[in-house]
């Protein structure tokens, strides 16, 4: 059984928590904030540039810099991490730029004797399989089953809920500078809430479109969940876009996509009830 676990990355370390293995999680990676009793374990990472109170176009230029002059995004502390003997590395390969990829941690740790299990999450099926791939790893298979069923239980109940209710046209935004619109598992969250996804596809990446091109589309609804920002940083952000933004027309809502929506872990389910409410 796996005894000492190390995630480098903030979903994984979600479902650690969600599985009840909190006790064996040694350390995590600097962006891991939920749940709070987590925040007082070795942070493990960090970003090679400072990215605190960035607007989104100088975050997507620091980014930019980062991987062009380094390969990638984030430092790992490997004599950390080497030092707290973990049996479990938790890393991801989605995502460069959102986390410490797997093929970095790989080449930092060499064999050192941990086996690295990879989350690759595209879509719902896939938060559900890394959930149990980490049960499975972490000898909690039993515990994996129940959390996924309760998952399915909520996600059902608010279909059978939105049901037959009207659609609104959901413009959703993963950043705003450049604009890009979601991919992956939001498109699902959006449609399982009773909305009408008008630009991005599910399994697939996010991707830009134009200002021009956005508003063409005549949205009912804009939804603003920049990757990795919480609520405050979202409103701020759009702030800085409120021209733009209000050219829409539309009601705009800020959501907290960091605790909700660009994590996949079990609060995706959260996001979709609130987010029904909010449609």
């Amino acid at each position: 059984m796996t005894q000492r676990i190390v995630s480098l990355l903030p979903s994984a370390t979600d479902i650690v928590c969600a599985l009840g293995l909190e006790d064996r999680l040694i350390g995590i990676s600097h962006s891991c904030d939920y749940p709070p009793s987590i925040a007082n374990r070795p942070r493990l990472s960090r970003p090679r540039v400072r990215l605190d109170g960035l607007s989104g176009r100088e975050i997507d230029a620091a980014v930019r810099g980062a991987l062009r002059d380094h390969g990638s995004v984030y430092d790992i502390d490997v004599a950390a991490i080497t030092a707290l003997a973990p049996d479990l590395i938790l890393t991801q390969g989605i995502c460069d730029v959102c986390a410490v990829p797997e093929g970095q941690v790989l080449d930092a740790m060499g064999n050192n004797g941990a086996q690295v299990l990879t989350l690759d999450a595209h879509d719902l099926s896939a938060i559900f399989q890394s959930i149990r791939d980490v049960g499975c790893a972490a000898g909690a298979v039993d515990q994996a089953e129940r959390l996924i069923a309760d998952m399915e239980r909520r996600l059902a109940a608010v279909r059978a809920r939105v049901a037959g209710r009207p659609r609104p046209r959901v413009l959703a935004l993963e950043w705003l500078d450049p604009p890009y619109v979601p991919g992956h598992w939001v498109p699902e969250l959006i449609d399982a809430a009773g909305g009408e996804l008008v630009a991005g596809k599910a399994h697939e990446r996010s991707y830009v479109m134009e200002w021009s091109a956005l508003r063409a589309l005549h949205p009912d609804m804009v939804l603003i969940m920049p990757c990795g920002f919480d609520l405050a940083a979202a409103r701020v952000e759009a702030q800085r876009h409120e021209t733009l933004l209000r050219s829409f027309s539309a009601p705009v809502h800020c959501l907290d996509a960091s605790a909700y929506f660009s994590r996949s872990g079990p609060r995706v389910v959260t996001g979709v009830e609130l987010l029904s409410q909010i449609l």
